[in-house]
């Protein structure tokens, strides 16, 4: 192709080959006071709740105990027993943000075993078929979450004999002395996550030098446009690059690497890298936080001095409205990062002037990446985050990038000086998992990864994403309004709606004809919300529009995780656009729900 190929402006940095363990948690025996080349006494993880603080010499300790279980489990997990002719086992972490969410992770690496990450928001129709297509033989869940694996393993036959052989307890008590939520359940039998520690410990970690390092670690589940969400396998290489060019870009103050602080869900790839990996490879401790209270953030920042500070673009609105934000001192902020969607030049200027109104310099940045990029392609520096408000930033070290036109006779946008953004370099997925017709079509036999986003380039080298050609709608979970205190608990960041998902669900309700999904941009939440054209399959009066549309919308809030409820509303149509050969035509929804008005969508909340 003619497309000019496009190199970052950053020198390409040395990368190696081996586990994400070993770069960065390894041991040498003539420095044995340092664990991954920073002293083992330094701090790894502090649980903002209890100040509880997992240094990197307890942090790799407690990895290889857990590995060292995982090689040879005891008795009761028989699952995990009969899968040791399969090569690697799986584990599924099901559990929302924990002190103990490092030590799962680690203790998977160390072991040389793959870890699929789960939303902890899903019903158990919806942790099903992660659990059965990931392969998984062992399920690390916390305690408030059982009912779901239990419910999902009961629907596919397991016995409760069955179900003790493979599902763990991730419990934190045994660390924190804070009693595990809902502890009052049966949980009689079960394993729990210290009955698998101080069993024993690995001499050292499993090792991936080589071409082993392209073996697959992590499987992050990314929702596809049509059909079924796709397994992203995500190796150990990935990793090691994706943290070895971005720490160049990563501005540390005074030559110190700070503390890392954010409400990210560690099931998502953008929580997991940079909150568990990232932080660990720069020796900055990570503040654990589970969920997002306004105030209860703004006090954990300022109790623990926290320098970066990891968000979704619906914090910072939370930040430009809470009336109580001047009372905290957060002048120990450095950074504000944001990632998972576009950012909002006005919500930027907002909140930076209350940062500095607050007496603090904080500088807002944001970055781009996916799942299938572990995850990250551009990060705008912080020295340009001021002038260049509303970039992705630059592209990373060893990473080239180009903006396609026109692909296989297909114009892909007609966007001025805009094109589809391909992606090649060592961040890149092995592929999907189970699906080699979907790894086929997203990444070319020469290496490039398509990622539906169109995304223009200016003179100075900076992107900006402009539109994207895929359909995925991109919740935030911001309306905590309209959620319970525990449903938001579960949803502390960006969450992707799959539409195809949402209409395949409609179509089986028995009064709707034909239906179509899109995202509808609520401005003052910064996100988007689910709204459904649906086709009734019966007359409906004008009389009986709302009471109908409000039903549907009712059946589908029951059947889907809280993040895919359609808050955007319900319009009722008679026909869904469509191409000659039957595809959606999602951009003339998108066009006419600037102005339609929908049933039951939730309104913005009135300002603080």
């Amino acid at each position: 192709m003619a497309d000019q190929i496009f190199k970052s402006p950053l020198p390409s940095v040395p990368l190696e080959r081996r586990s994400i363990f070993t770069h960065l948690l390894g041991t040498c025996p003539t420095t044995p006071h340092l664990v991954g080349g920073f002293p083992a006494t330094a701090p790894a993880f502090i649980d903002s709740a209890t100040g509880l603080t997992i240094s990197r010499g307890e942090l790799r300790s407690f990895a290889l105990q857990l590995a060292d279980s995982l090689q040879a489990p005891p008795k009761p997990l028989r699952a995990l027993l009969n899968a040791a002719k399969h090569t690697p086992p799986t584990v599924l972490i099901f559990s929302p943000n924990s002190i103990v969410w490092p030590i799962l992770l680690f203790g998977a690496a160390a072991a040389g075993f793959r870890a699929t990450l789960a939303n902890s928001a899903y019903t158990p129709n919806e942790l099903k078929y992660q659990y059965l297509d990931s392969g998984a033989q062992l399920i690390f869940v916390h305690p408030s979450l059982f009912g779901v694996v239990r419910d999902m393993l009961t629907s596919i036959g397991h016995s409760e004999s069955d179900i003790r052989a493979t599902v763990v307890l991730a419990t934190s008590a045994w660390l924190t002395s804070v009693p595990d939520s809902d502890i009052s359940q049966d949980f009689s039998g079960l394993t729990r996550l210290e009955d698998l520690l101080r069993r024993g410990e690995l001499a050292s970690e499993v090792n991936f030098d080589g071409e082993r390092s392209n073996e697959t670690f992590c499987l992050c589940y990314s929702s596809g446009t049509t059909g079924k969400p796709k397994g992203v396998e995500t190796t150990h290489y990935n990793l090691t690059s994706v943290i070895d060019i971005v720490k160049p870009v990563w501005p540390c103050k005074n030559n110190q690497a700070g503390v890392f602080f954010g409400s990210l869900p560690y099931y998502h790839i953008y929580g997991a890298v940079k909150l568990l990996l990232l932080s660990v490879a720069l020796c900055a401790p990570t503040v654990v936080v589970a969920g997002f209270d306004p105030d209860k953030f703004l006090e954990a920042i300022v109790k623990y001095r926290a320098t970066y500070v990891l968000v979704v673009p619906p914090i910072l609105v939370v930040f430009a409205r809470h009336q109580a934000f001047h009372k905290y001192d957060l002048t120990s902020v450095h950074m504000i990062f944001c990632g998972a969607a576009p950012l909002s030049p006005d919500l930027v200027t907002i909140v930076r002037k209350r940062f500095q109104s607050a007496g603090s310099s904080a500088i807002i940045t944001q970055a781009y990446g996916l799942t299938e990029t572990s995850p990250t392609v551009f990060l705008l520096p912080v020295e340009y985050a001021n002038d260049r408000v509303g970039s992705v930033g630059l592209i990373l070290p060893n990473l080239e990038v180009r903006l396609v036109r026109e692909d296989a006779g297909e114009v892909l946008t007609d966007i001025e000086g805009a094109g589809e953004l391909w992606v090649r370099g060592p961040i890149v997925m092995k592929g999907y998992l189970n699906n080699p017709t979907a790894t086929a079509a997203a990444i070319t036999p020469d290496g490039w990864l398509k990622t539906g986003d169109i995304a223009v380039r200016d003179s100075g080298g900076f992107f900006a994403i402009v539109d994207r050609r895929k359909e995925l709608i991109k919740y935030k979970a911001s309306d905590a309004h309209s959620l319970s205190f525990s449903t938001w608990l579960k949803l502390p960041g960006c969450l992707v709606v799959p539409p195809a998902e949402l209409e395949s669900l409609l179509l089986q309700h028995p009064d709707v004809a034909d239906a179509a999904v899109t995202g509808v941009h609520s401005e003052e939440e910064a996100t988007e919300l689910p709204r459904a054209y649906v086709v009734p399959a019966r007359a409906v009066t004008e009389k009986d529009a709302l009471s109908f549309a409000l039903g549907v919308q009712d059946w589908v809030a029951v059947r889907v995780a809280p993040h895919k409820k359609l808050r955007g509303g319900i319009v009722l149509v008679q026909q869904i656009p469509k191409s000659a050969s039957g595809k959606i035509l999602r951009r003339e929804l998108r066009d006419r729900a600037k102005n339609d008005v929908a049933f039951g969508q939730v309104q913005a909340r009135a300002k603080l």
